[in-house]
């Protein structure tokens, strides 16, 4: 049975959804904080139809997220009608095997977000995210591509990774997850000097890897004033690689004020404090699987510098 009607351009946006009750908004928007796309109420499916053809029963599921294949139907506490569409759920599965419906209370939000995999939010982090300005599944997709580019570049080659620690640490494992070549892996952690502004650099843990006559990339998370990247590539030009390229997930170039050459760039942000994907304030929210900002009230001014 075919469904009874589908919208040709069902709503996307909480302006020109009308929804039907404020939680539907609420979940609406919730969706949209964490940047996973969908759209309300596009399907009516009919459950049951008389003898001579009329429709009895008609069911029109919540929301559709597509990037999911899934349908979200909203509950209410009220258990009556907590029941009733537990039937119509069930009915349309009857009809319809093939679809992918999951009735939520608003408790199982979360647990939604984790089956997208950008659950790894505690409560602490939750309340102290202001935007998220890149999601999960934006990052996977570019990460992909910077991979493909990668291995299309170096190609015939043995490229050396080095990462710069520590915000690089998801970007690295998954760059390399992504680009299908030989690669040897080192790191480096660096530190600005106290006092200077020049953006010269002290090196704290140095490479393992002798990277004389070869192809060196450098994975970095973001590359704001490009002061610190100059230096840094100064001083591994200096070991005479046979080449030397640089990949930032970030390019915050609003901020720039040396010319570094960035050869692969996942997304160039505006001129703001973000965290998560490796990036931390304090040590806190590197684990956060998307790019975001947070409320002004979690950051303590006289840290918050990027």
């Amino acid at each position: 049975m075919q469904p009874l009607s589908v919208k040709p351009q069902p709503p996307t946006t909480v302006e020109d959804a009308r929804f039907a009750h404020e939680s539907e908004e609420e979940f609406a928007r919730l969706l949209d904080f964490y940047g996973v796309r969908w759209q309300y109420e596009p399907r009516t499916y009919t459950l049951r139809q008389s003898d001579d053809g009329r429709i009895v029963e008609a069911f029109s599921p919540d929301f559709y997220l597509p990037e999911l294949d899934l349908f979200i139907e909203l509950t209410t506490l009220k258990q009556g009608l907590v029941t009733d569409k537990h039937r119509k759920l069930r009915r349309l599965r009857e009809l319809h095997p093939e679809i992918q419906i999951k009735l939520l209370y608003k408790k199982d939000y979360l647990n939604l977000l984790r089956k997208y995999d950008i659950g790894a939010v505690n409560e602490h982090e939750h309340m102290a995210v202001r935007e998220v300005l890149i999601s999960a599944s934006e990052i996977e997709r570019r990460v992909n591509e910077l991979g493909v580019e990668v291995a299309r570049d170096y190609a015939g080659k043995n490229v050396l990774f080095i990462g710069v620690l520590k915000g690089v640490t998801c970007f690295m494992a998954d760059l390399m997850r992504h680009t299908a070549l030989p690669i040897a892996v080192d790191f480096m952690t660096i530190s600005s000097y106290e006092g200077d502004r020049s953006g010269a650099v002290r090196i704290v843990q140095d490479l393992t890897e002798n990277i004389e006559g070869r192809d060196v990339l450098i994975v970095e998370d973001i590359v704001d004033t490009g002061m610190t990247l100059n230096h840094l590539m100064r001083q591994l030009q200096a070991r005479q690689p046979a080449s030397l390229r640089v990949a930032a997930l970030l390019d915050k170039r609003v901020r720039r004020l040396v010319d570094v050459p960035l050869d692969y760039v996942g997304f160039e942000i505006p001129d703001e404090f973000v965290v998560g994907y490796g990036l931390d304030y304090r040590q806190h929210f590197r684990n956060l699987p998307f790019v975001a900002t947070l409320r002004p009230e979690a950051l303590d001014p006289t840290q918050a510098a990027p």
